[in-house]
């Protein structure tokens, strides 16, 4: 199991009040609430952000790098997902918020959209091989992908190998900076990546396009569009930079963009992690054996759905389809019918179960025999009081030595009434006066 995987939801605890409101939504249960306040297991962690959207406290939040990183390299570009172009309002034009970027202090830009229109024209090509497991899973969100690593180990040879927009955008970013500034060193140039949610951010932070991971920072959408506010109110009525994207590139920020870009009607596209888990489920099954293609968002509405977003992802999506309205289908198309080997991921996604219970499978079966009995043995509720989402998460804990029987609240009332002779009355019963 990898133990030194990097993060970018965290806790405040001191904000945290204990509740189990989180504890009941995450999907991959890996919150328990200890000494009155959450933890999260990062071993179970997927970063989906679902936490961040839930918590009434605030107490969960997504750790990213600050705008103020663009002054820590000599050239700067800007990559921004295209669900940053839903967040404002009355946006006529995607040009306010590429010169507004520029204005910012950023040196380019290069739009992630752009290189979604490329990845959809490789898709085509790529599902057409017939060596091609199928259905082939989207890679684009890397809560998705985390979780097949962890839940489904038949799954991840379904993973598309091509790499994602944002890493293509970055590569591609790189190259365009240095033949125009030869002068500038590797080191000079931060590409800086405008990432819609937390899931995004640990993707970068843990290299997971191996050493074609060309992003040197990445900061939230929300920082951006708070930013980009004040400095796009300032030049309204000057020219501006038209987008170098189309509809297809754009499109990639709502569910079923990328899927409708493949031109292929053997697709599913589904978003919110929970939905997304139940396709899985099916897939794993071979409930599902008629599609081609599986595009699975963790967010709902998609990107534009992102934990470090602003707009209401619905709002969002209505936004973006005005503001695609009158742009070219794809502008963006290879060169030839050929996938260049550095868009393949060097680094294919492989199994890491989260949910071990042991390294020696003779234990590992005595302990999940136990954790079946005891199961048997609780309430079966799932109310949460005991700090575990569900009585079975509550019996593994417990079997694996991080919490006792007594922590269960339903179990203790039942063993007060019967060792002082007290039972709550029911409905019905009659007073021994009668």
């Amino acid at each position: 199991m990898t133990t030194d995987y990097k993060h970018s939801v965290s806790l405040d605890v001191e904000k945290c009040k204990g509740c189990t409101t989180c504890l009941k939504r995450c999907p991959t249960e890996a919150i328990r609430i200890r000494d009155g306040h959450a933890v999260i297991r990062s071993g179970r962690c997927i970063d989906c952000g679902e936490c961040i959207r839930v918590c009434p406290y605030k107490a969960k939040k997504a750790t990213h790098d600050p705008l103020s990183c663009i002054d820590n390299y000599k050239y700067t570009v800007a990559l921004p997902a295209p669900s940053l172009y839903g967040q404002f309002n009355n946006l006529d034009s995607i040009g306010y918020i590429l010169r507004g970027l520029l204005d910012l202090g950023f040196d380019d830009v290069f739009e992630v959209a752009c290189a979604a229109e490329l990845v959809s024209a490789y898709t085509r090509l790529y599902i057409k091989r017939s060596d091609v497991k199928k259905p082939v899973i989207s890679s684009a969100c890397p809560a998705v992908t985390r979780i097949i690593s962890m839940n489904y180990p038949y799954l991840c040879e379904n993973i598309m190998p091509i790499l994602p927009p944002v890493d293509i955008a970055a590569c591609l970013a790189r190259e365009k900076a240095k033949n125009e500034h030869p002068e500038l060193s590797d080191e000079d140039i931060g590409i800086i990546f405008i990432s819609p949610c937390p899931a995004k951010v640990s993707y970068v932070k843990n290299d997971f396009a191996g050493e074609r991971n060309y992003i040197d920072a990445t900061i939230s959408v929300r920082d951006v569009y708070f930013a980009l506010l004040n400095v796009m109110k300032k030049r309204q009525d000057e020219p501006l930079e038209m987008t170098e994207s189309g509809m297809i590139g754009i499109g990639w920020a709502s569910t079923g963009g990328e899927s409708t870009a493949i031109f292929n009607e053997r697709y599913l596209a589904a978003d919110g992690i929970e939905n997304c888990i139940r396709v899985l489920d099916q897939i794993d099954n071979e409930d599902i054996t008629s599609l081609d293609f599986v595009e699975l968002n963790a967010c709902s509405g998609g990107c534009v759905g992102g934990a470090m977003t602003v707009a209401n992802p619905y709002i969002a999506q209505a936004r973006l389809q005005s503001l695609k309205r009158y742009l070219p289908v794809s502008p963006n198309r290879p060169a030839s019918e050929w996938i260049p080997d550095q868009f393949f991921n060097e680094n294919r996604i492989a199994y890491n179960p989260y949910n071990l219970l042991s390294d020696d499978r003779k234990v590992a079966m005595r302990m999940l025999s136990d954790i079946e009995t005891m199961t048997d043995d609780l309430p079966k509720i799932d109310c949460g009081s005991c700090g575990a989402p569900t009585c079975r998460a509550f019996a593994e804990d417990i079997v694996k030595g991080e919490t006792c029987m007594e922590e269960c609240m339903v179990i203790m009332r039942r063993l007060y009434h019967e060792r002082f002779g007290e039972h709550p009355k029911k409905d019905g019963d009659k007073h021994e006066t009668e």
